[in-house]
């Protein structure tokens, strides 16, 4: 069979929806070879964001055709679509946080966010992936949708790469490590606050921030070293010399940095997100959502109590992969095919 892949956010950043489209892409070509992927990136004709605009308020021109044909399409994200009546339809929704925290968005996002319609591109799939169970229920309970036509597939966490080289310069050991967008879901300005609490209580280790956003000017403290988008070969280095990672995130839809820091023996404090619960179980810290002094507390234990960084690391649950992830996707890639062939 042949399938498109909607790969026109793949030119943005190296982390999000980005990276899941390029880890599940990759692991479909390795895994599954007897099935043909055309791919739509976003230098081909007719895929400008005012392209994607007219494509969803149009119905034209559908994405299938403009890679010369396929059965069905994977979405890894609800974007601005156009897809066939007789063309199967797979949709990845990561989470609602569009609805349910409006204002971490600038107006363009929420813009972008009505123009794609995700309500009316979800009744239209034929199959719905999710990355774990917390996200399968709220959305379908939320949109009132087909349980049949869903399916759970946790994208994958890479194994370790090797740490080649020294820390960056400036850095210096003991730290924490943020990664991530610095922006109002992630919660910066709860570790900000955090972080000028645990300082002024004794806290002497460093925090290492890497990624950008438009809130990273709340972290310009003393103690914290910004490195922007730093590349995979530093993260390399950083994750497995952490104290532990720390995400205080208001909402997440999977949340990927903790289980990579797991996969290098570091734990993680984390916000008590019922998606962490599922995903990490007891191998993270967890403090209340927007909490700075429980977070404060908790930066505070990880420093001093060796032990119980280690206890966190043992309990880090199996390793999700790309090859079990795909192999869910390129069966709701041939159901999907199936159910528009037979009508």
């Amino acid at each position: 069979m042949v399938f498109a892949i909607d790969g026109r956010g793949l030119a943005g950043a190296p982390r999000g929806v980005a990276r899941y489209a390029r880890g599940m892409l990759a692991a479909l070509r390795a895994g599954h070879p007897e099935d043909e992927y055309r791919l739509l990136e976003g230098t081909a004709r007719g895929t400008r964001r005012a392209d994607a605009v007219r494509m969803a308020l149009t119905g034209r021109p559908r994405l299938e055709e403009l890679v010369g044909g396929a059965d069905a399409v994977w979405a890894p994200a609800p974007r601005p679509l156009a897809v066939g009546p007789t063309t199967g339809l797979v949709l990845t929704v990561h989470d609602r946080s569009w609805e349910e925290r409006p204002g971490d968005f600038t107006a363009y996002e929420r813009l972008w966010h009505r123009v794609a319609r995700p309500r009316r591109l979800a009744a239209r799939a034929d199959r719905l992936l999710f990355d774990t169970r917390v996200a399968r229920d709220d959305v379908l309970a939320a949109w009132g949708l087909d349980p049949l036509r869903a399916r759970v597939a946790p994208p994958g966490v890479e194994a370790p790469s090797p740490a080649g080289g020294g820390l960056p310069p400036g850095v210096t050991a003991p730290f924490f490590l943020w990664v991530g967008a610095l922006e109002p879901r992630k919660g910066p300005d709860v570790l900000a606050a955090a972080w000028a609490r645990a300082r002024a209580a004794g806290l002497r280790a460093e925090l290492v921030v890497v990624g950008q956003g438009r809130e990273q000017v709340a972290l310009d403290l003393p103690g914290v070293h910004r490195l922007g988008g730093a590349a995979d070969a530093t993260l390399a280095v950083l994750l497995p010399r952490a104290l532990a990672l720390v995400a205080p995130s208001r909402g997440e839809g999977y949340g990927l940095a903790p289980l990579e820091a797991l996969a290098h023996g570091t734990p993680a404090v984390v916000s008590d997100l019922p998606v962490w619960a599922e995903t990490l179980g007891a191998a993270a810290l967890r403090v209340p959502v927007g909490d700075a002094d429980a977070l404060a507390d908790a930066l505070l234990r990880l420093e001093r109590e060796p032990e119980l960084r280690g206890r966190l690391a043992a309990a880090a649950p199996p390793r999700p992969t790309w090859g079990a992830a795909a192999a869910v996707l390129h069966g709701a890639l041939h159901e999907a095919a199936g159910v528009r062939g037979a009508r």
